[in-house]
């Protein structure tokens, strides 16, 4: 009984150190303890040990106590113990000291308080880490030697005699009135090893990445000898409740108090260990950010300087963790980038939304290319930039599903691209959203940071898909009906043959459509002249123009082009303006870039609009109002017509008419290459105000 009395003796007092805060005046107390001297200690080989004889006890005491059997199965220790027997050496007596100092003072019903200072002082030479681990290793070896007699005594007769002489309790008689205790004990001794690690993670974090003078990591600092203090502590009630049961061999007497101050302690403990896993995960975050950052200059210093092989460059493109970091889709296998060694490589950069359209016109280049017998030799490589940090099973799909459709090199998945390389397509290639084409040469020089608007534009002509070639390509181009159409309408040369007047025109109302297509083959059927009239739809609305096009189709109004032919239309004009923005060097008027303006800035309206050729260069457009109604007061300017023909004539007319006016709009959805910072309203010529414009489901 007067072992009882002694531990609810010690509660009490441990309840009142307990409720205790960590004032500065307790703070100054525990700093007082420590005097390093520099020494280092390799405290994670003895944490592997404690953590070996700590969690293998636990799971067993559950074990033990649920199935109130004497036999507890043996577990194979895989630590490599002579590994670290010089460093057990060195420190088994500093061990066996606190061993001892926490036997001594739990047995004699010591204060919690005084004992853990008398341990911080015995450590005071000893860095924060070692002082924990040294601590919890004396404590394992005490819990061990109790926990292997207790649970060897029903079938060995020497720890039977042991146990007796020290007056042991039966665990499995008593397991029913014991369990609060153990499990208190386990969830406590959990926690003290999560903050150890913690502790000794923080210790040996890399100074070259993170400072111990800044946050987060001096928060940390600051906080590891409160860690520390709690640690320690929680050894001693530990070995305080261990050391409670000697002697009660034959009368068992326990109090409730006791496990829920294990339980308090836990609950303190598993703070702070949250408290420094947070800290911790900022300090990682931070050494990623500082890692991230010299591999974003040393891509930086590759990438802008002369090499003498493509493969150098690529190889810092992907992590040096994965050796085969392509898909090759003609063999569905992984292959090397050496497979790329002295080739023009176009690096295809986009998200998981590219469209179908944009691949399959793609593709068309590249097989073109393949096929070919001329010198043209690049190849294309799909880099996909992600979100890493919502990844999920549907954008796997989503891209295992492109990476089938794509005839040229993939990655194998999008995490074997360097963060690195991310950050510079966003930052330096200007990488939004809409995707790009990087081009490299043989050496690996960037020789155009978006090609994809000189494909569209010119096609394979444009290789090998240079600035100075796109420069070069300009000066040859002239407004003219073929760079508008470039083969989307295969009639064309013979219309242009038979002289006869090909009207492209668009809009989404089908009111307008019919009035305006009605009225002007009644024109020219008065004039008596061959017309062509074909739809082009309107920019990003498939499912609208796809719907139109029908009705065009079945009320045989004109003819109509399909979903890629109207696709690709938009888009090369999106390309010729972005092109032409980024080679508009001089103030001289562009003829083709005002034209094609004229033209997004129509479709960007609510209403309709056309335009009109004779010839390769003979031509007049409008938008929807002024056309129809030109149309449809034929009469006004038949006999100019019939005297200058029907495109001058409507052009002259056009010129005459003085309506309100209404300024066109212009959207374009972001893309790398750069916006001009002036343009030009296409009716009034006045200077038009810059918005930005989010457009999201346009459908």
């Amino acid at each position: 009984m007067a072992q009882a009395s002694r531990s609810q003796q010690l509660v009490r007092s441990e309840r009142r150190m307990f409720a205790a805060s960590d004032d500065n005046a307790m703070m100054k107390q525990i700093l007082s303890t420590h005097a390093p001297d520099g020494r280092l200690v390799d405290v994670k080989p003895i944490l592997l040990i404690i953590d070996n004889v700590l969690r293998h006890i636990t799971p067993e005491i559950d074990q033990a106590l649920t199935a109130g059997s004497g036999r507890i199965d043996s577990f194979d220790d895989q630590t490599n113990l002579s590994a670290i027997d010089d460093v057990l050496d060195a420190l088994a007596y500093i061990v066996h000291k606190i061993s001892c100092e926490i036997s001594c003072k739990c047995a004699g019903g010591g204060d919690a308080h005084a004992t853990t200072m008398v341990i911080l002082n015995m450590l005071s030479s000893y860095s924060w880490d070692a002082k924990v681990v040294l601590t919890l290793a004396a404590f394992a070896v005490n819990f061990g030697e109790f926990w292997l007699i207790v649970q060897l005594c029903t079938t060995n007769t020497l720890a039977k005699s042991v146990a007796l002489l020290k007056q042991l309790p039966d665990v499995f008689e008593h397991s029913q009135t014991l369990k609060p205790h153990f499990d208190a004990l386990n969830k406590l001794i959990k926690a003290m090893i999560d903050v150890t690690k913690c502790i000794v993670e923080f210790i040996e974090l890399p100074c070259e990445y993170i400072s111990s003078e800044v946050p987060p990591l001096s928060t940390a600092m600051a906080s590891i000898p409160t860690a520390a203090y709690w640690t320690i502590r929680s050894v001693v009630a530990c070995a305080a409740q261990i050391t409670s049961l000697v002697g009660l061999r034959q009368e068992f007497v326990t109090s409730t108090s006791e496990a829920w101050e294990l339980s308090s302690l836990a609950h303190k403990v598993s703070s702070i260990h949250e408290h420094l896993q947070n800290l911790l995960r900022l300090c990682y975050q931070r050494i990623e950010e500082k890692k991230q950052e010299e591999t974003y200059k040393e891509f930086i210093r590759i990438i802008e300087t002369p090499q003498m092989e493509i493969s150098k460059i690529l190889r810092v493109i992907f992590r040096k963790e994965d050796p085969h970091p392509l898909f090759s889709p003609a063999d569905k296998t992984r292959v090397d980038i050496d497979v790329l060694r002295r080739k023009h490589v176009l690096l295809l950069i986009s998200d998981l939304d590219i469209s179908l359209d944009e691949i399959q016109v793609l593709e068309v280049l590249y097989k073109y290319e393949r096929a070919s017998s001329s010198e043209l030799n690049y190849e294309i490589v799909w880099l996909p930039i992600v979100d890493r940090s919502a990844w999920n099973d549907s954008y796997q799909q989503k891209f295992l599903n492109l990476q089938s459709i794509m005839p040229w090199y993939t990655v194998n998945h999008p995490s074997v691209i360097e963060p690195a390389v991310i950050k510079y397509t966003k930052e330096k290639w200007r990488f939004v959203k809409k995707p790009i084409v990087v081009t490299l040469d043989p050496l690996g020089k960037v020789t155009c940071t978006n090609a994809l608007n000189m494909m569209w534009i010119w096609g394979n002509a444009a290789f090998p898909f240079s600035t100075d070639k796109e420069e070069s390509l300009w000066k040859s181009e002239s407004w003219t009906i073929e760079l508008l159409v470039d083969g989307l309408e295969p009639n064309l040369p013979n219309w242009m043959r038979e002289e006869k007047v090909i009207c492209f025109y668009g809009g989404e109302k089908m009111e307008w459509i019919e009035s305006f297509t009605s009225a002007t083959k009644k024109a020219a059927q008065t004039l008596e002249i061959g017309l062509e009239m074909v739809y082009v739809g309107k920019n990003n609305a498939k499912e609208r123009v796809k719907k139109i096009s029908g009705l065009i189709t079945e009320k045989q109004l004109s003819h109509s082009w399909q979903d890629a032919s109207v696709w690709f239309f938009w888009n090369r004009l999106e390309s010729m303006l972005y092109s032409k923005t980024q080679h508009g060097k001089t103030n001289d008027p562009d003829i083709i870039k005002q034209e094609v303006m004229t033209i997004l800035g129509y479709d960007g309206s609510e209403h309709g609009w056309a335009i009109f050729f004779l010839g390769t260069t003979e031509m007049v457009r409008a938008n929807g109002e002024r056309v129809l109604s030109s149309m449809q007061s034929f009469e006004e300017w038949e006999e100019m017509a019939r005297q200058m023909g029907f495109i001058p004539a409507l052009r002259k007319h056009l010129e005459g008419i003085t309506d309100d006016h209404h300024c066109t709009r212009l959207i374009l959805p972001g893309i790398s290459g750069g916006i001009a910072e002036r343009v030009v309203c296409a009716e009034c010529g006045r200077p038009m105000e810059m918005y930005f414009m989010y457009r999201c489901c346009v459908e």
